[in-house]
């Protein structure tokens, strides 16, 4: 099972920017998911972004973000970058980096997209970074 550290996090402006880094101790050799989450509190956790690895290498964005995010890949540092763009203030929230690792739950949302952004696939999670959007 992999460990994740997220990082990147912090305070911005309404329409500033932020780059997280999500890096990842250890990579399965079959294909499984990587993802970005947030939780603001009273709220349920929200999928942002996911992406395939060593598999079809998809990447799946949620509407709410779609446009605004841009998640990227880095084999070499094996992390996973989500970069925050046009930030508003509803944007503030905890974010988390998650991995799917379980041929099971892998193999579902390989199958089924709209999988890939629900919090209950994955068995891995970081800590979270705080990111802070004032008006």
């Amino acid at each position: 099972q992999v460990q994740l550290v997220e990082s990147g996090g912090g305070s911005v402006q309404t329409g500033g920017s932020l780059r997280l880094s999500c890096v990842a101790a250890g990579s399965p050799k079959g294909s499984y998911y990587m993802g970005w989450f947030r939780q603001v509190p009273g709220t349920e956790r929200e999928g942002l972004a996911a992406v395939n690895i060593n598999g079809d290498g998809r990447t799946t964005y949620s509407n709410s973000v779609k446009g605004r995010f841009t998640v990227s890949r880095d084999n070499a540092k094996n992390s996973l970058d989500l970069e925050l763009n046009s930030l508003k203030p509803e944007d503030t929230g905890i974010y988390y980096c998650a991995a799917a690792t379980a041929p099971g739950p892998v193999g579902a949302m390989e199958v089924f997209p709209a999988q890939r952004l629900r919090g209950e696939k994955y068995d891995t999670w970081g800590q979270g970074t705080q990111v802070t959007v004032s008006s």
